[in-house]
Parts: structure tokens; sequence; C-alpha cells
């Protein structure tokens, strides 16, 4: 059933300022909508509407990059119907209000790209108790950019991790100060490989849910990919890579 799920995500991909439904998408699939959303959360490991949401914010980080669109517009052009719920969303899911995301200047953007190792102790002690993870980034490109890797409450890269490192890839990464709790690690590079790849291809790897609970948790190696059409935009700013929107 792969098809239908594709055909859903062509759907999102191309009339994502319309006020899509689950039943517009099962429909225009031709399936019923409990199992639509089935098969769309097993191929995609979300569900059509935390993918719409995706595309559009992913819009709209381009139209507040691109256009002088005020913040209001940009809204209405992605199919909000009140800029106040998606400026929260925005927010929330980027981790930049519109308005700090359009001013955040490309140094800015550089010095994400490079952040202060983790093994630096924090300002201050942290609310509560923290663990470690450790563990290795695989990859089969040969050249890549300092990949981020992340501990985020979500299985989307989105919003602001509760830590986060670069490390090499291929190589070792460590994150420290990761509250105790159920996390996702992501991890995040671009191709540089102009003989095996296209220039700025996106290589990411999920692996969670990941219980964290006393001092060290070592992790299984992960493998950085190329992200497919099955992968939603990726949404945190923090990250210092800033995709453009993925054709489905």
């Amino acid at each position: 059933m792969e098809h239908v799920v594709r055909h859903a995500v062509t759907l999102i991909h191309e009339r994502f300022w319309e006020p899509l439904t689950l039943d517009d998408l099962a429909r225009s699939a031709m399936v019923s909508k409990y199992h639509f959303l089935r098969v769309f959360t097993r191929v995609t490991g979300i569900t059509p509407g935390r993918f719409l949401t995706a595309v559009r914010l992913q819009e709209a980080k381009r139209l507040l990059l691109s256009t002088p669109l005020t913040v209001a517009d940009v809204s209405a052009r992605v199919g909000y119907s009140s800029s106040g719920s998606f400026t929260r969303r925005f927010t929330e899911l980027v981790g930049l209000s519109p308005t700090q995301y359009r001013k955040l200047s490309l140094t800015a953007r550089d010095e994400l790209r490079d952040p202060t190792p983790l093994d630096t102790p924090p300002a201050a002690p942290p609310a509560r108790p923290t663990g470690l993870v450790t563990g290795a980034l695989r990859t089969d490109r040969t050249t890549l950019t300092n990949a981020y890797v992340g501990a985020f409450d979500s299985p989307l890269l989105q919003g602001v991790a509760a830590s986060w490192h670069t490390a090499p890839a291929p190589g070792r990464f460590t994150l420290t100060h990761i509250p105790h709790g159920t996390w996702y690690i992501h991890a995040v590079a671009q191709s540089t490989d102009h003989a095996t790849a296209a220039p700025h291809t996106l290589l990411t790897a999920t692996i969670g849910p990941v219980r964290v609970k006393g001092d060290t948790r070592r992790l299984p190696d992960i493998t950085l990919a190329p992200m497919d059409w099955t992968h939603p935009p990726i949404l945190s700013a923090l990250t210092g890579i800033d995709p453009q929107p993925l054709a489905a």
C-alpha cells in the first residue's frame, strides 16, 4: 500500500495551503480513513496531520527568508486562518518565532554549525536528574559536513533539543545532561561528495524512543542515509542546516 501513502504525500505537497482533512486524503486515495491512517503512519512514522504541518511550516520558512511578506500574510499563504496560532506553532516546532527566524543572519547560522562542545559544564545546575547517551554515526558517503546530533522529544527533528552536539560522520558522539525520560536521537548532515551525490544532499537518521535513566546509555550504531519522499521537512532551525522543501 506504499502507493497510497505516496499519493497522499504528493497531494500534501501540492495543496498544503488548503484545509486538507484526514477524510480528504483518504478519499483521494480511495481507501477508508482508518486504514489510510494506519498505513500512512506505518510508512512515514507520523500521522498525516503532522506531515501536513511540517510541509506548511517549511514553506513558511522559505517565504520568511525569500519574500517581504508579513508574518500574517505568510500565515495565510500556508493555510493558517489565525496568525496567532501560526506563530505559536512555528515557534514550537522551528525553535524560533517567525520574526526571530527572519532576522537570523548568515553569521548566526554559521555559528550554529559549530556549537560549544557539550562536555563544557552547563551554566546552571540541571533542574532534574540527567543522563548521558553515547553512540557512533555510520555512513556510506565519503565526505560529509559535521553531523548535528540531538535529543528531541519528538520522532520529528523539530523544536529545540534537550541536548545537542556536532560530531564527525562517520565518528562517535556523546550527548550529556539529558533529563531522565524518553527521547528520540536525531542526526543530520549534508553530503559534500560531488563525485557520488549532488551537493547539499541531506542525510538523516533517527533512533528511538530511547529511555534515559541513569548515568550512561550506549546506543546501537546510527547509519545516516539520504532523505526520501517518506520524510517530512526538517523544521528545527537550530541545527544550522536549513534545507529547501523536498519535492514529493
